[in-house]
């Protein structure tokens, strides 16, 4: 058996084989995709070994822990169930975080939240390799499991390989590559297993999205929020706070297991197998920054409009335009997707749908009652999205800001088409 520790194991020297300058994450890239790919072609198409595996004394079960990686589908980290036993040369890391490109219309399902997830087995080795490239750490906790439960663990694993049971509806919060991992070792441990799932702390599924990326990946951060509803405020349970592979760490750390001697900790042992090259933070504009700065710059133009007694509504039609079309996206993210999450988003206050068809209809020439009860109906809405600041870490302050000032400002062009109509 190729173990993991005949890889490279120092981080230099896990890096070394790559060149330097521009071309070094290019080529970081093209490896991972040779390991996502043609390694996986390899390994996968084999079949389950379910019956005709047995442990011996000499096997372990280790939960593997990856740390967040530099793309937003790494971002939050990641769990496999490693199973490896150097006397029959068995090695199998169970990945539950797997989906095949070629599924019937993917990208219908990727969109919708029903592309199906499986479960994928390969060697820790190759997995790990791609790992240290993509500079992520790799944690090792080595559980202090019976033989007995380890092969209950590994029949029940090789159960759900088979072709016909390794598909799954994934869902980011409710069930994913961590959750499932709690579930399948508390099925070969029973009533031994001294569980509670994470317990440090109680946070909100959204408040566990922001630890990850609210400063590391900020404008994803933003879109996140922006994309998911009421659904993420509820404060996640001690078991539906381990969908974060941290948390699943921590938990199984704090579990005990009862055995014929007493009761022990499930950890046994616990390792780093990678520890991450330290690299600078990327530097950018962030959304407080840029809507901070867009909403200056929209004051100073609202502001000299209403000096000069401009009636110009360009910027207008383009602002407002962004705003509906981020409505129908929410609308659309609402009823027509099965993410279980994206449901009763009230950002939709602000980015009114109907905006798109109405800011068409604005003009400087002629006076719509209609359209002015429609700004004050919208103002009203502006007001009540105050209550959704939290949500975005403060960052749909400058929002509301910049809508109120053209609010305003279209409010009091429409008066003055008013006055030169009955004058």
């Amino acid at each position: 058996m190729k173990s993991l520790l005949s890889w490279p194991a120092n981080p230099s020297t896990a890096l070394n084989i790559l060149p330097s300058g521009h071309r070094d994450k290019a080529f970081r890239r093209i490896l991972v995709l040779f390991f996502l790919f043609i390694l996986p072609a390899r390994y996968v198409s084999s079949q389950p070994f379910f019956g005709d595996m047995q442990l011996t004394d000499a096997s372990k079960v280790s939960l593997i822990t990856i740390g967040p990686g530099d793309e937003l589908y790494s971002g939050f980290g990641h769990s496999v169930l490693w199973i490896a036993d150097p006397a029959t040369g068995i090695d199998r890391a169970y990945n539950y975080g797997t989906f095949s490109f070629q599924s019937e219309n993917f990208y219908i399902k990727f969109l919708r939240g029903t592309l199906p997830y499986e479960l994928s087995v390969l060697p820790l080795g190759p997995q790990a390799f791609e790992w240290r490239l993509e500079n992520r750490s790799i944690k090792e906790q080595e559980l202090n499991l019976s033989l007995d439960q380890r092969q209950r663990l590994l029949e029940d694993l090789e159960r759900n390989y088979l072709p016909e049971n390794r598909k799954y509806h994934y869902r980011f919060f409710y069930d994913n590559c961590s959750s499932r991992l709690q579930e399948v070792l508390r099925r070969a441990c029973g009533d031994s297993l001294i569980y509670h799932g994470y317990t440090k702390e109680a946070r909100s599924f959204r408040s566990w999205i922001d630890l990850y990326a609210f400063k590391q990946k900020p404008w994803a951060d933003f879109g996140m929020d922006l994309a998911i509803g009421a659904p993420a405020d509820v404060t996640a349970g001690p078991l539906q706070a381990t969908f974060l592979p941290d948390n699943l760490s921590s938990a199984f750390a704090d579990t005990k297991i009862t055995t014929r001697d007493g009761v022990f900790p499930l950890v046994k042992s616990e390792r780093m197998l990678f520890e991450p090259v330290t690299a600078p933070q990327p530097s950018g504009v962030t959304p407080t920054v840029f809507f901070w700065g867009l909403a200056v710059l929209v004051g100073l133009l609202t502001w000299w409009q209403l000096k000069k007694g401009s009636m110009n509504f360009v910027f207008d039609r383009i602002l407002f335009s962004v705003v509906g079309l981020t409505g129908w996206v929410i609308l659309a993210l609402w009823f027509g997707t099965d993410h279980g999450v994206t449901s009763y988003n009230w950002d939709i206050l602000w980015a009114f749908p109907l905006w798109i068809p109405l800011v068409f209809r604005i003009s400087g020439k002629r006076k719509r009652d209609w359209f002015q009860v429609f700004l004050i109906v919208y103002a009203v809405l502006l007001i009540c999205s105050t209550a959704n600041l939290e949500k975005h870490n403060l960052v749909l302050i400058p929002i509301l800001v910049i809508l109120t000032m053209r609010v305003y400002y279209l409010n009091n062009s429409l008066f003055k088409i008013s006055k030169k109509a009955n004058s």
